[in-house]
């Protein structure tokens, strides 16, 4: 088979919605508005969010609030979930305000599906009131919310509405072989976290791959692979950009929530060795510089993986330069009709 080429691909954007330091979620907002708008002109093909709760650098808790207002921004560019975090929600929860949304935006919405809780186990509970939703049920959750929205059945005693009979695309989200074999299995798309839990990557599109079925509307495995991109005009701006990169991990290492910081010179004296090694490992698949550098970087993930797809995250402080970023990046790969 021969080699995929940058151009021969869609890329994407994930966005977690990050609050800067001094700034708002209401700033958090606008510039999500305007990435968007500017990923939509650039061609890219999907723009998500990710639900994460009870962290003080990410806005998008209410991540199906945002998807609507994102895509009332947008005309074309597909809007979606990276994803919801099942064991948060009923099924019919989701069902319901996914069958909204793709009514509203039809053939615009994605439905991203993660069996994680997207924080700590204490706000967790405070999700759900009690934990018996835990993520072993992830499986039979995934089938009841197709099922709600699968054909329209007038002798169903419990209806998605909106939501039954509307096509909403349904992706497995992972960070292990779990998620792989699960939507092979359904025959689903399956999006793998690359860009924060790098080990487990090829080992799960080998398992997505052999346990493929072609059960539905999809006939041959489709997986998209999520990484890390500061791209810029030089090598050294990029690595400076790639400083508030580094501090939004350190603070993931630590245990820490601080809003999104600003770049710093230099990474010394901010962390120590086996803090350094903790978050380079998870940052395996970031790839920083100028558009010469991150392009051929980018190339060599595609030629080993082989994924169908990459999905973009950016964590830059100023809003131009993580703007630049996307820019650059685009003209990589096919464009978006």
């Amino acid at each position: 088979m021969p080699t995929k080429k940058l151009s021969d691909i869609y890329t994407s954007v994930l966005d977690l919605v990050p609050i800067l330091e001094g700034k708002t979620a209401a700033d958090a907002f606008k510039s999500t508005v305007d990435l968007a708008r500017h990923a939509e002109q650039w061609g890219y093909r999907r723009y998500w969010m990710a639900e994460h709760h009870n962290m003080a650098g990410i806005a998008s808790s209410a991540t199906v609030v945002l998807i609507g207002h994102v895509a009332g921004a947008t005309s074309k560019i597909r809007v979606g979930s990276g994803g919801i975090m099942l064991p948060n929600h009923a099924p019919l929860v989701v069902a319901e305000q996914f069958g909204t949304l793709a009514t509203l935006y039809p053939g615009r919405i994605d439905l991203g599906l993660g069996r994680a809780p997207g924080t700590d186990q204490l706000t967790a509970h405070a999700l759900r009131r009690d934990l018996r939703g835990s993520v072993d049920e992830f499986p039979q959750n995934v089938v009841e919310l197709k099922n709600y929205l699968g054909p329209v059945d007038p002798t169903a005693r419990v209806r998605a509405v909106p939501g039954e009979g509307v096509y909403v695309p349904f992706w497995i989200l992972g960070s292990s072989t779990f998620g792989a074999q699960l939507a092979g299995i359904l025959g689903m798309p399956y999006a793998f976290a690359s860009h924060f839990a790098p080990s487990h990557l090829h080992a799960a599109l080998q398992v997505y791959k052999d346990s493929f079925q072609p059960v539905g509307e999809l006939k041959e495995p489709y997986a998209m692979a999520c990484v890390n991109v500061i791209a810029a005009d030089s090598d050294e701006e990029a690595k400076y950009l790639s400083t508030t990169l580094y501090q939004s991990f350190l603070n993931v290492v630590r245990g820490t929530g601080k809003p999104m910081q600003p770049p710093v010179k230099s990474m010394d004296g901010l962390w120590d060795a086996s803090e350094r090694y903790a978050v380079q490992q998870m940052l395996r698949y970031s790839f920083i510089g100028s558009a010469a550098t991150v392009k051929e970087e980018l190339q060599s993930f595609l030629t080993e993986t082989g994924v169908d797809e990459i999905m973009i995250g950016c964590n830059v402080y100023d809003h131009a330069a993580r703007l630049r970023s996307y820019e650059l990046v685009s003209d990589f790969f096919k464009k978006s009709e």
